[in-house]
């Protein structure tokens, strides 16, 4: 995440989350800590896993105070192990204490999804299919969410709705079939934007690849599906396959050839990795 990115974006949304966490004051520091002095914490993994966040968990002791020091010992993407020091935040004991928490919910998110995005990835190496996220982010934390899944070796799918036509059921639905659907977008949208449509059987198959679609899901199918459907577009369409994608069942994937893979749980379901601040002290 580039130093502009972290202005224009991160910066309003790690303030809403301190905002979130200290309403008025920091009471419990307040009550032990009367003034400034200066010390240290380390950062100390507790559990094995891909780093991930690491400008923001800075970001987040330097809104606070751009006073406070922080030395990182890895970068993203490193492989990082139980008990490994990562770094040392130095500075006011008192925004060492009030940033805790705020820092690690990110790093710890982050850091997960990008460990999760990795175990899957990996599942996927020696086929041409790119694993992809979806939208099912957080709210508020989809710029760092999708970032940890790049970390991890993962692609972003689009990032927003402004992003790219992507014809879904209800979309179709409301259209009248998939084929009104596919025309009007390509009267409406951009000539630069590809059109995908999601389909759910052989039909949808067909009508989407005559309609003129560029890329077409294929969800929630069986591999027997997949195969006939993948046959069918012939490559004519660049091809996608979702529906509950899970490090679990993952592989039966893998030999179909599709392009990409994508998966809602590498942001909705990968769990935190365990990381501490510990053995904080004044210097």
């Amino acid at each position: 995440m580039n130093k502009i990115t972290m202005t224009l974006q991160a910066d309003n949304l790690i303030l809403e989350a301190l905002k979130e966490d200290i309403s008025s004051e920091d009471v419990t520091t307040n009550s032990v800590m009367k003034e400034a002095v200066k010390g240290e914490v380390e950062l100390i993994c507790k559990q094995d896993g891909i780093i991930a966040g690491l400008d923001v968990f800075k970001r987040v002791f330097e809104l606070l105070d751009e006073q406070v020091e922080v030395e990182f010992y890895c970068q993203d993407g490193d492989e990082v192990k139980n008990g490994q020091l990562m770094g040392k935040v130095i500075g006011d004991i008192r925004v060492l204490l009030s940033g805790e928490r705020v820092a690690l919910n990110y790093l710890q998110r982050m850091s997960g999804i990008a460990t999760y995005t990795h175990s899957v990835a990996a599942l996927l190496e020696g086929s041409k299919t790119k694993l992809l996220d979806t939208r099912k982010t957080t709210p508020n934390m989809r710029i760092f969410e999708k970032y940890a899944v790049r970390v991890g070796g993962g692609y972003n799918h689009r990032y927003n709705l402004s992003d790219g036509v992507l014809l879904k059921d209800n979309h179709i639905g409301a259209a009248g079939s998939v084929t009104k659907a596919v025309q009007m977008a390509k009267e409406y949208a951009p000539f630069v934007r590809k059109i995908e449509v999601e389909v759910e059987n052989l039909d949808m198959v067909k009508e989407a690849v005559e309609a003129g679609a560029d890329i077409i899901m294929l969800d929630n199918m069986t591999t027997e599906e997949m195969q006939e459907a993948i046959r069918v577009i012939g490559g004519r369409a660049e091809t996608e396959c979702s529906g509950n994608v899970t490090k679990e069942n993952i592989s039966r994937i893998t030999s179909l050839g599709v392009d990409y893979v994508s998966s809602g749980a590498l942001t909705h379901s990968a769990p935190i990795l365990d990381i501490s601040l510990k053995n904080l002290h004044a210097v």
